[in-house]
């Protein structure tokens, strides 16, 4: 008997060394991972927290117009500019012990080990904050034991390197919300229009049960499952002591009120005009050797957006019902800054930018250029030519080139520069290129930024060249500015994620494209295409809206074939608008042949409505004259068509006008009905 009990008490004795060493085994074991498990995470070192972010764009007021995205709609956001509520809420119904375990939970992960064991598949998730703000940086969503271990090892990593605000706030940055709305900012725009440190508490606790399920806690998609979710993670707040009865009550009482409509609206702003920021930035940003694609940029951007809703107004209104297509933009005079663009009717059909990316044949609208290189080669308003039909000859007698006006007509008589640009004669422009030489056009193009042709074809003195709507406009910008450079942008700042400033707008230094008096005589020169006495052969080609003009513009409108042009300005705006078919269709109906004049004129005295009118500059060295039109010589009492026309004071005529004789039929009817007023006016 004794025997027995010491042959037990020896058995027992063994089994509990066996059970001594087989503890000591397992806590060996457990000390070489952890120690391992620790190693290697200090050799790992810190897991990167970098993930895509979303790109905001600000107009020149401040207001968000827009963001741009990469893959992920997302705005990071700094813990203490989240809503108390949210976090609270998030922590209740996601992972009660956050603040208490190092990134596991080890009671869920034993009860959710046993589930996984009885299905005989990965069924039941048992991951904290952490583990899922490690899933949603690194890992894929699929249900397998690798993506467990390996979730197991970056959530591990994160709790020794990064504090519990750092991963909160990394979580709550990253967690899918639905609709494309990743993290709370954006999220909280979404749904309630407000920045995620403004939500209530019904607010909070109604959005922190979205990421459960986005399909079906989605307010949007099922308010009622919404709600009754929201009623879930209040009772857990207040069970938690995060939250009052009374605070509980207020906030199931509380009516939601859902906003996406409003942040939907915000993305149809200027959707062309924001991708020629995100070009425009994306250069700024590669020569400071920043990626763009980073995301996380606050982008302020010149867009005005009454100038902008007066365009998009302007084009609904005037464009005929077809496939008729539109460019429009808008400039500042002072600084080149881009107030408005639009690059097509339907942003959603065609993306496509008919202003920036859309070169087609500007056709007189070029003309304003040429003249300019004439006024430097001794040209003047006052200058005539013979533009009856002309045949030129080129490329070295082999090939021959004879203009037509758009109305199959010619003068038979001289024209001087300033009627010729009023009414548009081609045979003028052309005979001007052709005194003053190729390379001076060429010249004044590239000093405008303009594109240009190597090959001497008189055809191109009517704009035969391609250009964007976007050049050939800042060049007209340049014109009121004073012949001063100015560089069309859309950007004013640029400012990362953690909020540095990168880029600030600085104006260049100042550059004299042209002379400040060829610029000013030019602008007033082109006020003549809105004037009614420029030509008794052909009508100036803006008459028809100067019953709608209550400001003073100077402009030029260009046709070919497939084009209508219309660019113009004021001392402070100028506009371009370009018509045409994306396929080179001919323009052939009427409407489509007056589309850009009229949105041209609405949008103008839409953005100018209620200004007072602006005097064009007149700098020192030009001199405003009252001319005879049809002999270019100062005007007397005997010259019936009399205009001021504006000179350099070098090129002020010096002969007056005696248009009387006695074989000019309208002296002649003068003196037979007042002989002496008739000889007053003639030696006057």
């Amino acid at each position: 008997m004794k025997r027995q009990q010491y042959q037990k008490q020896k058995n027992r004795r063994r089994f509990g060394k066996r059970i001594g060493l087989v503890a000591i085994a397992l806590l060996c074991f457990f000390a070489v991972i952890f120690l391992s498990l620790r190693i290697y995470a200090q050799v790992a070192g810190a897991p990167p927290l970098t993930v895509p972010k979303a790109s905001i764009f600000l107009d020149s007021d401040n207001n968000q117009i827009g963001d741009y995205f990469t893959e992920e709609r997302r705005y990071w956001t700094a813990y203490e500019d989240i809503s108390p509520y949210l976090i609270d809420a998030t922590i209740a119904v996601e992972d009660k012990d956050f603040l208490q375990h190092r990134g596991f939970d080890y009671s869920r992960i034993a009860g959710a080990v046993l589930a996984d064991l009885k299905a005989g598949d990965k069924v039941q998730g048992a991951s904290t904050l952490t583990q899922q703000y490690a899933r949603n940086l690194y890992l894929s969503h699929e249900k397998t034991w690798t993506r467990k271990i390996n979730e197991a090892l970056y959530a591990y990593r994160l709790e020794l390197f990064y504090s519990k605000e750092e991963i909160l706030e990394g979580y709550l940055n990253t967690v899918y919300y639905g609709h494309g709305m990743y993290g709370a900012e954006a999220a909280s725009r979404y749904f309630f229009g407000k920045s995620a440190k403004d939500l209530t508490l019904s607010e909070a606790s109604m959005l922190a049960g979205v990421p459960k399920g986005p399909t079906y806690y989605s307010p949007l998609n099922n308010l009622e499952k919404a709600t009754n979710r929201q009623q879930v993670i209040l009772r857990l707040m207040n069970e938690q002591g995060k939250i009052t009865d009374e605070e509980k009550s207020h906030a199931q009482k509380e009516q939601v009120a859902l906003k996406s409509d409003e942040w939907i609206a915000t993305k149809s702003i200027a959707p062309y005009f924001l991708d020629v920021v995100w070009e425009e930035a994306s250069d700024i940003l590669a020569e400071k050797n920043l990626n763009i694609s980073e995301g996380g940029w606050t982008i302020q951007t010149t867009l005005n957006q009454a100038h902008q809703r007066a365009a998009e107004k302007s084009i609904e209104k005037n464009m005929p019902n077809s496939d008729l297509q539109v460019g429009f933009v808008s400039m500042d005079a002072d600084t080149g800054f881009v107030t408005a663009l639009v690059g097509g009717r339907d942003y959603s059909s065609s993306s496509f930018n008919r202003v920036a990316l859309g070169n087609r044949q500007p056709g007189s609208a070029i003309k304003p250029i040429l003249y300019a290189a004439a006024f430097e080669q001794g040209y003047n308003p006052m200058s005539f030519l013979d533009v009856s039909e002309t045949t030129f000859t080129y490329d070295s007698g082999r090939a021959t080139y004879t203009p037509q006006n758009i109305n199959k007509q010619y003068a038979e008589h001289e024209l001087s520069m300033a009627q010729a640009l009023a009414i548009s004669d081609n045979v003028y422009a052309v005979k001007t290129l052709e005194d003053i030489g190729y390379r001076s056009f060429r010249d004044m193009q590239k000093r405008f930024g303009l594109a240009y042709s190597d090959k001497d074809n008189p055809a191109v003195a009517l704009g035969t060249m391609e250009n964007s709507l976007y050049d050939l406009t800042n060049a007209y910008n340049i014109i009121a500015a004073g012949g001063e450079k100015r560089n069309a942008t859309t950007v004013l700042s640029i400012t990362d994620a953690k909020g540095k400033v990168v880029y600030e707008y600085k104006a260049p230094e100042k550059e004299q494209v042209i002379s400040k008096e060829d610029a000013s005589v030019l602008t007033h020169m082109m006020t003549g295409m809105f004037d009614p006495i420029f030509s008794d052969y052909s009508p100036a080609t803006g008459l028809s809206l100067r019953s709608r003009m209550t400001h003073t513009y100077a402009a030029k409108s260009g046709t070919t074939n497939s084009d209508q042009w219309m660019i113009g300005f004021t001392p402070s705006l100028t506009a371009g608008v370009w018509n045409g078919y994306d396929q080179g269709k001919t323009l052939s109906v009427k409407a489509d042949m007056a589309a850009s004049k009229q949105v041209w004129i609405d949008f103008m005295e839409a953005a100018l409505d209620g200004k007072s009118n602006e005097a064009f500059d007149i700098p020192k060295g030009v001199a405003p004259v009252t001319v005879d039109i049809e002999s270019g010589k100062l005007a007397s009492n005997a010259c019936k068509n009399q205009r001021v026309v504006y000179f350099k004071t070098k090129d002020i005529p010096t002969e007056t006008c005696t248009t009387f004789d006695f074989f000019d039929s309208n002296s002649w009817d003068d003196f037979l009905e007042s002989p002496m007023e008739a000889f007053r006016s003639f030696w006057e």
